[in-house]
């Protein structure tokens, strides 16, 4: 048996998963609504900037791992056309479902797939571009997830990671309050759900912070990884590619 975390919780690895997968079941119908709120709109920047630097262009294939309610899918679908391919995945039930009846009510029929990142069911080399937007901190085993999306891309193909990171100093003590203080209470009020909220913060501060995430990047197969620090380094993305 090993150990792992789950937020600041010791758990055994081998329950991570079920326990993350019961955060995003609760979460999962209000989603959308906390994430304008908890990040007072901000989310939708941070996902306008990741498309516009992921390069996306008509014809492309994309995977949007752990795509949950299909904001990023539905982007990068419009970037790629329909000559193009979009796979939204998700290895929550609940999240892709909301997501897949989103993508329909925008008029997208888009391949799904329940899968899990570590073990991802796609052949080597088949995507010009892989995405992950506030997915990989809840992952068990990052290095092999990371390792399973250099698999899937082609020699050159580009791998983003959105992702809450360490914010800059001055701000760590305002951030804290924010996180353990407001944000739970939001949930509560919101979702109807605290706890979940409390293990989100949580999660944010055992995810690598940036130089770390970077060198992982680079041992997983990436060539060259640039960071891009958004509003202070609450959220950071990290751009991978494969040599």
């Amino acid at each position: 048996m090993s150990d792992t975390h789950f937020g600041f919780k010791t758990v055994d690895e081998r329950e991570k998963a079920r326990m993350v997968r019961g955060v995003f079941d609760s979460v999962a119908s209000r989603y959308d609504v906390m994430n304008d709120v908890m990040s007072m709109g901000l989310h939708r920047v941070w996902k306008a900037y990741t498309i516009a630097v992921s390069g996306a262009r008509e014809g492309q294939q994309v995977l949007d791992i752990a795509a949950g309610t299909g904001d990023l899918t539905q982007q990068f679908a419009r970037k790629v056309g329909p000559t193009g391919l979009v796979v939204h995945t998700d290895i929550n039930e609940a999240m892709l479902r909301t997501g897949r009846d989103r993508l329909l009510d925008a008029g997208m029929s888009l391949p799904a797939a329940c899968c899990d990142a570590e073990k991802l069911p796609f052949p080597d080399a088949r995507f010009d571009i892989v995405s992950v937007a506030f997915g990989l901190r809840n992952m068990t085993h990052k290095d092999a997830a990371l390792a399973e999306m250099a698999r899937v891309l082609r020699p050159g193909g580009k791998l983003l990671v959105l992702e809450f990171s360490q914010v800059a100093a001055p701000l760590r003590k305002v951030y804290d309050w924010y996180s353990f203080k407001v944000l739970p209470r939001m949930g509560q009020l919101i979702a109807g759900d605290a706890q979940s909220y409390q293990y989100l913060a949580e999660s944010i501060r055992m995810h690598p912070p940036q130089a770390e995430l970077k060198r992982m990047m680079k041992t997983a197969g990436f060539g060259h990884v640039d960071v891009h620090n958004l509003s202070a380094g609450v959220v950071a993305l990290h751009v991978g590619l494969k040599c």
